[in-house]
């Protein structure tokens, strides 16, 4: 699986996001690519519609099929749970309770957690039996959320096995396990997955092994010394929050001392810098000018039994092993016979050459079209790049394959949680170690997403 490079940076085996906002963004994104093609054609063939680019899709056609299995032919309930001050701002979760509520004898909603009700033994909603259930955050938010509400009723959801996904992930769902597949236990895992691990280790006083296998007797020393080669995260963090990056955060000591004080950090290797972006053609408005801008880039899969859902692309400014800030990207199949780099390459040239006031239009007309499908998140509208990012079919088959890996090594890693083998490398307070024992995972539908840093022929650095 050699047609694209890099390495995954995190996995989210909780309640991923994502799954629609790559369809509104291929949806605007056509548009935008026709009208760029009008005024400077780029004599590329892009395919917009692959089926990969449209994750929503399946993870819908996974849930009903779940109902189904429960309950089938009969009508029902399913609900898209997230926490109540988000219910008016995220976009992807408001549509998906408007598709789920365009099927034929199901009923979608949007609701806030605290809502529901438990009438003659059953999980109701405003007096209605509720068939399943999508959470929009971890276990750790539940608690909390918990012991303000009281939300037994969707405890029992839980416990009936209602909730999709499965709370049972959550133990597994912390970087340290990214020590486990780079650890001593690395051959037990697909070669797929450990190749595309970065090295791992808790980071604490301890003594381990290093990147190529050699002893470290004092890991928060050898950190001091190779701290530019090196990354600090939270075992349980997202949006690159508390990240701490070699040669861009330039005071390690600082960085160091900060997660020693606070704990439940990571130390990773540094994933080559290369692969942390493209060339992006963009306005600069304070300059009226158009330039190319180098932009991280991340690639997140979303994944769910035996099927991939699809893809999101996103974009920002800030290295950190992971996406942080920034907007999201258009996602193209290459349809032309020539490379990845070739086709980036003439269509980021083709950008430069447009009139400044014709290429300003186009943004103007995105932004549009972005206010008409309400593309915001919580801190407003969600950027969208003008090109979009490039793959080929063959890499869409590779991405497959490394799909799959992820969803059977995650599999092991339950198996050996509920084995007793990882009890070191999980730091979870007790209340909300049993959520998750009440509803195991064992492999039952899911979507997981798995970030990842990849190069598929116009990163910065060729490998």
């Amino acid at each position: 699986m050699n047609s694209f490079s890099g390495y995954h940076s995190e996995w989210n085996l909780g309640s991923p996001g994502g799954w629609d906002y790559q369809r509104i963004t291929q949806k605007i994104s056509k548009v935008v690519w026709e009208k760029i093609n009008e005024i400077n054609p780029t004599g590329v063939a892009l395919d917009f519609d692959h089926p990969m680019l449209y994750p929503v899709v399946g993870f819908t056609q996974m849930m009903l099929a779940v109902h189904r299995k429960r309950e089938g032919a009969n009508p029902g309930l399913i609900a898209v749970v997230a926490e109540e001050e988000t219910l008016s701002d995220v976009t992807e979760n408001i549509n998906f309770a408007d598709r789920l509520d365009q099927v034929t004898g199901i009923t979608g909603i949007l609701s806030a957690p605290h809502e529901f009700e438990l009438k003659n033994g059953k999980v109701c909603h405003q007096g209605r039996p509720v068939s399943l259930v999508f959470m929009d955050f971890n276990n750790d938010i539940f608690l909390k959320l918990h012991r303000k509400h009281n939300l037994s009723p969707l405890l029992q959801a839980i416990k009936e096995n209602r909730v999709l996904n499965p709370r049972g992930t959550e133990p597994i769902n912390v970087k340290s396990m990214f020590e486990v597949i780079t650890g001593p236990n690395a051959d037990r895992f697909h070669k797929e997955t450990v190749n595309r691990t970065p090295w791992t280790r808790r980071f604490m006083e301890r003594g381990t092994t290093g990147p190529d296998g050699e002893q470290i007797p004092d890991l928060v020393s050898w950190a001091r010394k190779n701290w530019h080669e090196l990354v600090l995260k939270p075992e349980r963090g997202y949006s690159g929050i508390g990240v701490s990056v070699g040669g861009v955060n330039e005071d390690g000591d600082a960085a160091i001392d900060n997660a020693l004080i606070k704990g439940g950090y990571i130390l990773q290797e540094k994933v080559p810098l290369g692969l942390w972006g493209e060339e992006m053609p963009e306005i600069d408005h304070l300059n009226d000018q158009i330039i190319l801008e180098k932009r991280q880039t991340d690639f997140r899969c979303l994944i769910g039994p035996g099927e991939v859902f699809g893809f999101l692309c996103r974009f920002g400014d800030v290295p950190t092993n992971v996406g942080s800030g920034g907007g999201v990207q258009p996602l193209a199949i290459l349809k032309s016979q020539m490379t990845v780099r070739e086709a980036v390459n003439r269509i980021n040239r083709k950008i430069l050459e447009m009139d400044f006031k014709e290429l300003l239009e186009v943004e103007n007309l995105q932004k549009t079209l972005a206010i008409d499908e309400k593309f915001t998140y919580l801190l407003g509208p969600i950027k969208i790049a003008l090109r979009p990012r490039i793959v080929t079919g063959e890499q869409i088959k590779d991405l497959k394959n490394y799909s799959a890996a992820v969803w059977h090594d995650s599999m092991l890693l339950e198996k050996m949680w509920l084995a007793g083998e990882l009890d070191d490398y999980i730091d979870i307070e007790e209340e909300e170690l049993a959520i998750a024992k009440l509803q195991p995972w064992q492999g039952s539908p899911a979507i997981f997403a798995a970030d990842g840093l990849f190069g598929f022929g116009a990163d910065l650095e060729v490998k």
